[in-house]
């Protein structure tokens, strides 16, 4: 399945919207993306969303914090953020900093600008299906499901791996959409997980571990989604064993990586039509 590909054409389809926004508003859909520290890997990536956003045609503002700042300080700029209107999502680059509440500081984030779908507000209407925003890597991924015409419904999923913002809104998101969904995780005994993923129609890797998920465990024709990245550019999976059986599979990298990005700049102006009242029709 190639995320690459069907990133672009959705920045391309959020570039547009932007633009019409724009047209309509005279206001420029504007995304904050808060960096804590100096991460080489979190510089890299809050660099790369900022280039997507020009692309898209998304203002970019950017705040750098020092690694020594405190969860209370943190919390005051992302609520200053909330309240401000020329903002209208908001992305807390992860990781944060061991020091810090990360979850005090996601809370701090208004509902209505999480774009980045990493508040318990926004799980909780994922879980529901009630209006807001899902986590970008599970909507990315879905997005890709729907792009090759993978139905989930009464098909048997399993997500290995239960992360707030990953493993768990994965496996409601395909429960929305009517899959049997069983979660797997790192203390799930090997036998078990071997014999979850071989009865798997589709197969959602989040563990965060390389090659975790063995090529021979994939049943012939199934659907397997990486959402893994560990060093040396390599998933979860097994690639090129676990290619020789799925139907569908993602690479890495190139799959579900271009398809975060693309969902966080989509949302992005999901949020900026609402907050201005201009969502077209």
């Amino acid at each position: 399945m190639d995320g690459s590909g069907l990133a672009r054409r959705l920045v391309e389809e959020t570039a547009a919207r932007a633009a019409d926004l724009t047209r309509r508003t005279g206001a420029q859909p504007c995304l904050a993306t808060v960096l804590v520290g100096e991460d080489p890997a979190s510089v890299t990536y809050v660099r790369m969303k900022r280039a997507r956003c020009e692309k898209a045609g998304i203002r970019s503002h950017h705040v750098e914090l020092p690694a020594t700042i405190t969860t209370e300080e943190l919390v005051a700029t992302l609520r200053a953020l909330s309240e401000d209107p020329d903002v209208h999502g908001i992305l807390l680059q992860h990781p944060v900093g061991r020091h810090i509440d990360e979850r005090a500081a996601f809370e701090a984030i208004a509902p209505e600008k999480d774009v980045d779908g990493v508040t318990t507000s926004s799980f909780a209407s994922m879980s529901f299906g009630l209006p807001g925003f899902v986590s970008c890597t599970p909507g990315g991924i879905m997005r890709l499901l729907d792009a090759y015409d993978v139905d989930p419904a009464g098909k048997r999923a399993v997500v290995v791996g239960r992360s707030a913002i990953l493993g768990k809104p994965a496996g409601m998101l395909l429960l929305a959409r009517n899959a049997t969904v069983t979660y797997c995780h790192s203390y799930t005994p090997a036998a078990d997980l071997s014999a979850a993923v071989r009865e798997a129609d589709i197969v959602i890797a989040a563990v965060g571990r390389a090659r975790f998920i063995k090529g021979e465990d994939i049943k012939p024709g199934a659907v397997v989604v990486d959402a893994g990245y560990n060093e040396g550019n390599v998933g979860d999976v097994d690639f090129e064993a676990a290619a020789e059986r799925a139907g569908l599979i993602t690479p890495v990298p190139g799959g579900v990586g271009p398809m975060t990005i693309a969902t966080l700049l989509a949302q992005t102006v999901d949020a900026a039509e609402r907050q201005l009242g201009a969502t077209a029709a």
